[in-house]
C-alpha cells in the first residue's frame, strides 16, 4: 500500500493542518525551564555528601559535626581529590579524620581526635589535610 492508498482511507474532518499540528506539538512539550530546574536538581543531587550507615553511626556516638562549613570543607576536599585521580581516602581535620570513597563522594568511616591517636589507615590511596 503506498501513501496515497493510506491518505484516502483518512476522514478529511480528522485531518489535522500542518500549522495546527506544530501548535499542538508545542503545548505538548513541557514549559521553558522545567528541563534546566530538573537538570540542576540532579546536579546538585550528584553533588550530595553521601554517609554509609556505619559512618553515621560513628558520626552520632563520637559527636562530629558535618554541618555547613564542615560540611563543606569535606565537599571542597572530594573536589581535590577527585581532580588528582584519588580513589580511597584519609581526609583529616583537626578534629576528625573521615575515611572517604571519593568517586561515589562517601564517608565510610569516622574518627575524632582522640580515635586518631595510634591508628594506622590501611587501603588508602591518598590523604588530604582539611
Amino acid at each position: 500500500m503506498n501513501v496515497r492508498q493510506l491518505a484516502s482511507r483518512v476522514d478529511p474532518a480528522q485531518r489535522v493542518a500542518p500549522d495546527q499540528l506544530q501548535r499542538q506539538q508545542r503545548t505538548d512539550q513541557p514549559q521553558k525551564g522545567s528541563f534546566e530546574e530538573t537538570l540542576r536538581k540532579l546536579q546538585e543531587a550528584s553533588d550530595d555528601l553521601q554517609v554509609s550507615a556505619h559512618a553515621r553511626q560513628r558520626i552520632e556516638e563520637r559527636g562530629i559535626s558535618l554541618a555547613g562549613p564542615e560540611r563543606e570543607a569535606l565537599m571542597e576536599g572530594f573536589e581535590k581529590l577527585a581532580s588528582k585521580g584519588a580513589t580511597d581516602a584519609l581526609m583529616l581535620r583537626e578534629d576528625a579524620a573521615f575515611v572517604v570513597n571519593v568517586p561515589n563522594r562517601t564517608v565510610i568511616t569516622a574518627l575524632d581526635r582522640a580515635e586518631m591517636q595510634d591508628r594506622t589507615f590501611t587501603q588508602i590511596d591518598s590523604a588530604l589535610l582539611l
